[in-house]
């Protein structure tokens, strides 16, 4: 009896096709992440060539968390909104609006930063409910409900701010929410970091995701054969523990980890759960992806796309204290644009045009793409906001039209 065997060249071939196939068949979930990873990798080699200051250094990295943190906070609720087949052009508003209401209450009244952040939160679901009521249960599409809450929000921030231009300064204790960092409880490991304490917990992350995953490889491995090769997947979490030690050691080597980080990194986490893991995230994918199927599989829809918006509320709610809190004042002028920032990062992220489709980490990929390539453009290549518009607008109809020819494929 003839036993057949495979040489180890033909089994790494082998491997390396099955990672292939797998990457093309998930190429909208992993495409992004390579194309984040390629435009940080362009204008690193672009500020070493033209001798501008290098582009991944500790401070960068900490200004790109900085800048990006509202963004990356609204494109979580934004994800959800448009899963479920409509959009909120008002965050941007609604932003500057939870500012004003704020600074109104912190700096002119003397409002203790718990209570007015807790009260700036109800107004933020507050609005989100009314906006959702018209929205779920009144059937008024969302492009038409939240263009007017648009100019309602912004029209209340002037009327909340009265004749002062901007209401500064703000408490130590708020403005760390955007520029405070962990506090460093170890010793120096050494002279090299400014914040031990950063970088062991980056390598008790790194770790904890080696074993979290292979676990749950095991555990699916049991119940049924899994999809992602081996080589594919070792390489996934080698990739991950990598870039983690790697930003921890970068974070550790300025000033640590941001305490706006933190925050990220706790509503990714439960974003991320509720999506994929809970009854009402996948009744929020039904209702995106056939909103009729839906309500005759007894989901109340009406319900669902009300709960989002309000969700999306209480996130732009957040997301206007961390960026009071950041600016250091409440203006007039704060969150224009921003919306822009947030649907873009949703639909470069892997969100749909037609609903049913996204990831929360696709969402925050696309967050960083945007903030990354703003950041290139400025710091790396010092180009004029007529040239990071033009490029922000294309990458953005790239990714959508990237979303229409994979529909169309399938």
């Amino acid at each position: 009896m003839s036993i057949k065997t495979i040489d180890a060249p033909a089994a790494s071939e082998s491997a390396a096709n099955a990672s292939l196939d797998y990457f093309k068949r998930h190429l909208r979930e992993y495409g992004m992440l390579v194309a984040l990873l390629a435009i940080i990798v362009f204008f690193a080699i672009y500020s070493q060539v033209t001798g501008r200051p290098t582009f991944v250094s500790p401070s960068n990295l900490t200004n790109l968390f900085l800048q990006n943190s509202y963004v990356i906070v609204m494109a979580i609720g934004m994800l959800l909104i448009i899963i479920t087949g409509h959009i909120d052009l008002s965050v941007g508003s609604l932003v500057g609006f939870i500012g004003a209401v704020g600074a109104v209450q912190i700096v002119l009244y003397g409002v203790p930063v718990p209570i007015a952040c807790i009260v700036c939160l109800l107004v933020g679901a507050l609005i989100g409910a009314i906006q959702g009521y018209f929205v779920a249960f009144l059937r008024i599409p969302s492009f038409i409900v939240t263009l007017a809450g648009m100019l309602v929000f912004r029209g209340l921030t002037f009327m909340t701010l009265g004749s002062s231009s901007s209401i500064s300064p703000i408490p130590a204790s708020l403005r760390a929410l955007s520029t405070g960092t962990l506090p460093d409880f170890l010793p120096v490991l050494s002279p090299t970091f400014a914040n031990s304490t950063t970088l062991v917990l980056a390598m008790v992350l790194a770790v904890g995701f080696a074993v979290f995953a292979f676990s749950r490889r095991a555990a699916k491995s049991r119940v049924r054969p899994v999809d992602e090769p081996y080589s594919f997947f070792v390489g996934r979490v080698v990739l991950v523990m990598a870039a983690v030690l790697y930003i921890g050691y970068l974070l550790a080597s300025n000033r640590g980890l941001p305490n706006v980080l933190i925050l990220m990194a706790v509503l990714i986490a439960v974003y991320a759960f509720v999506t994929t893991r809970t009854t009402i995230g996948r009744r929020v994918y039904a209702v995106g992806g056939n909103e009729k199927a839906a309500k005759l599989s007894g989901v109340k829809t009406e319900r669902i796309v009300f709960l989002a918006f309000v969700n999306m509320g209480v996130l732009a709610a957040i997301a206007g204290l961390v960026f009071f809190a950041r600016v250091g004042s409440a203006t007039a002028k704060n969150g224009t644009g921003l919306e822009l920032d947030v649907i873009a990062a949703c639909f470069i992220g892997g969100a749909s045009a037609y609903g049913g489709v996204g990831k929360v980490t696709g969402a925050v990929i696309g967050a960083f793409i945007m903030g990354a390539l703003n950041m290139g453009m400025q710091s790396a290549m010092q180009l004029s906001i007529d040239y990071q518009q033009l490029v922000k607008g294309l990458v953005l109809l790239a990714a959508v039209c990237f979303d229409v020819y994979n529909r169309n494929k399938a």
